[in-house]
C-alpha cells in the first residue's frame, strides 16, 4: 500500500515522501496514529502542491539573503563599548551587541547566533565579521568598534 508519511519515520522516510509499506502496518499502525496518510489521487496532488510552495519560499529566502548580502558588503556598522583607556574594552563585544547595532542602525533584523566572530573583540578598532544567511550564503560586515 502507498502511504504518505506526515512526519520522520526512522528507517522508512522522511516527512512528506510517498513510500511503500505492506497492508498490515499500513492499516495497523500507520494510519491510526496518524503517522502517514493513504496515497489517494487527492493527497497526492495535495503533497504536490505543498512541495512547490515549500520550493517557491525557499527560493524566496534565498533571494532575500542575497539582497541583504550585497547590501552589506558597503556597510559600516559602529558599536560603542566602554573602554579602560589605551584602547582596551572592559569585557569584549558580543554577537548580541553586533545585531542589535545592525537592528538600530541599519533596521536588518539578524540572529545573533547567525554571526561568526573569529577572535573576541576586546580592544578598540575595525574588524571584518562573518554572517551566516542561511542557504549557503555569506557576507562580510565591516565593523567600527569606538569606545564610549
Amino acid at each position: 500500500m502507498k502511504v504518505i508519511l506526515q512526519q520522520d519515520v526512522k528507517g522508512k522516510g522522511k516527512r512528506g515522501q510517498m513510500i511503500e509499506v505492506s497492508d498490515g502496518y499500513a492499516r495497523n499502525y500507520m494510519l491510526p496514529r496518524k503517522i502517514a496518510v493513504e496515497a489517494t489521487a487527492d493527497n497526492v496532488n495535495t503533497m504536490r502542491m505543498n512541495d512547490k510552495a515549500q520550493q517557491e519560499k525557499r527560493q524566496k529566502e534565498r533571494e532575500e539573503a542575497f539582497a541583504i548580502s550585497k547590501k552589506m558588503k558597503d556597510m559600516v556598522v559602529v558599536v560603542r563599548a566602554k573602554g579602560g583607556g589605551a584602547g582596551r574594552l572592559f569585557g569584549s563585544v558580543t554577537t548580541q551587541e553586533i545585531a542589535e547595532a545592525i537592528q538600530k542602525q541599519e533596521g536588518i533584523n539578524i540572529d545573533k547566533r547567525k554571526i561568526v566572530l573569529d577572535e573576541q573583540i576586546k580592544t578598540v578598532g575595525e574588524y571584518t565579521v562573518k554572517i551566516k544567511l542561511g542557504y549557503e550564503i555569506n557576507a562580510e560586515l565591516k565593523l567600527r568598534v569606538e569606545e564610549q
